[in-house]
């Protein structure tokens, strides 16, 4: 059923947030489909108000280290699982500092192979600088993943730049039969994650884009433009693919325990950041769509405010078109726009809109614009992380 703004919503909502400040543990399930690093900030400040937040984390990332991660071990990418697990940790309990500070680390990338190997076998023995200060049992524990992932590592594996947060995560996807959900379960619970992080599929996948140039693109890193040349043409379409050279489309579903943590949440945001990549990108398993579909509850859209290259020429009219055709493609026939988009966040006043910001089209699709403050000067061009938690928990 389309959610419609049947009384009056104050936003921010001061009784509620004091109200979710006083007592987190039973905070809202605010549920999030993301990647990357984009909501960094937000989830930092989105702990001191519930504890119960959902995180759906695009596992596809094909550069740097992660790559190489993939590659050796034919695994979904943990680098966007690690930092949203990272940004949900409680960092004022005993140790959780220097657990945040290993989990961050990376290895250099101007050592030898022989000296970066010497610092991994230092981190295993316990006598690196990171770990010495870690108590018992989580030191442990730490070295055990480590000493797993050395005996698992190719002779021939590039350790430059890598994250030992990514190894200690992917030793634990080894010890589990290629699982990413128990190793995920230790390492919320050695951090104190407040929320539930999990990759929208636990497979080795590539995403694949087609502009409209005719260019197909394998891999996440050739569309986000980091490091690399922006893309020249707009994106036609993407969609997921078990197979590097000629790709095609995988049908690959998301698991009963994903469909019931899209279906237990008390709302749903599809926020800011890399648009295809780290957003649509979630909802492309099949499953996706549906699952949102039959959940009775407010959905969100947070149309990005600084320039975004994956959104070359696109209007937020064609944002938002793009976003629902996504979300009904498991069942377009049955699947309304308005079971699967009910808002979205503008700010016209302090936030300038690439492309052209028209709205008018919004309501043939039963979508509300609600105009908000949304960036301040301090944030300029970016959303102010407070101000955004503060808009969305006032749905709830």
């Amino acid at each position: 059923m389309p959610i419609k703004l049947t009384r009056t919503i104050r936003m921010p909502d001061p009784f509620k947030m004091a109200l979710y400040e006083r007592s987190p543990d039973l905070g809202p399930r605010v549920l999030f489909f993301s990647g990357g690093s984009a909501l960094r900030e937000v989830s930092q400040s989105l702990i001191r108000y519930t504890h119960n937040s959902i995180h759906l984390i695009t596992p596809f990332d094909s550069g740097g280290s992660s790559a190489r991660l993939r590659d050796a071990f034919r695994m979904p990418a943990v680098g966007d699982v690690r930092n949203r697990l990272l940004a949900l940790a409680d960092t004022s309990l005993l140790g959780h500092p220097e657990i945040l500070d290993l989990f961050s680390h990376r290895l250099s990338e101007k050592r030898s192979p022989s000296e970066l190997a010497a610092e991994l076998d230092r981190l295993i023995a316990g006598h690196h600088y990171l770990i010495a200060p870690i108590p018992d049992p989580m030191r442990k524990i730490i070295r055990n993943h480590l000493f797993w992932f050395r005996r698992q590592m190719p002779p021939d594996f590039d350790l430059r730049k890598a994250s030992i947060g990514n190894l200690i995560l992917t030793a634990g996807y080894l010890q589990n039969r290629k699982h990413l959900d128990p190793v995920i379960y230790i390492f919320s619970k050695l951090v104190e994650v407040r929320g539930v992080v999990r990759p929208v599929v636990n497979t080795h996948l590539h995403l694949v884009s087609e502009l409209e140039d005719g260019q197909t693109l394998v891999g996440q890193h050739l569309l986000t433009a980091k490091g690399l040349p922006p893309i020249s043409a707009r994106v036609r379409r993407i969609y997921l693919s078990s197979r590097k050279r000629s790709p095609r489309p995988a049908g690959i579903g998301i698991r009963s325990k994903t469909r019931a943590l899209i279906e237990s949440a008390d709302l749903i945001c599809y926020p800011f950041g890399s648009f295809y990549s780290s957003l649509v990108a979630n909802l492309l398993p099949e499953g996706v769509g549906a699952a949102i579909a039959r959940v009775d509850c407010p959905k969100v859209f947070v149309p990005n405010t600084f320039e975004d290259p994956e959104q070359l020429g696109m209007s937020l009219e064609d944002q938002v078109n793009c976003l629902v055709e996504y979300l009904r493609r498991d069942d377009p026939g049955t699947i309304k726009p308005e079971n699967v988009l009910n808002f979205v966040l503008l700010d016209r006043k302090n936030a300038a809109y690439p492309g052209t910001a028209k709205t008018s089209s919004f309501f043939r699709r039963a979508v509300q614009v609600i105009d908000t403050q949304l960036v301040t000067d301090r944030t300029r061009p970016k959303v102010d992380p407070l101000l955004l938690i503060e808009r969305l928990l006032s749905f709830t």
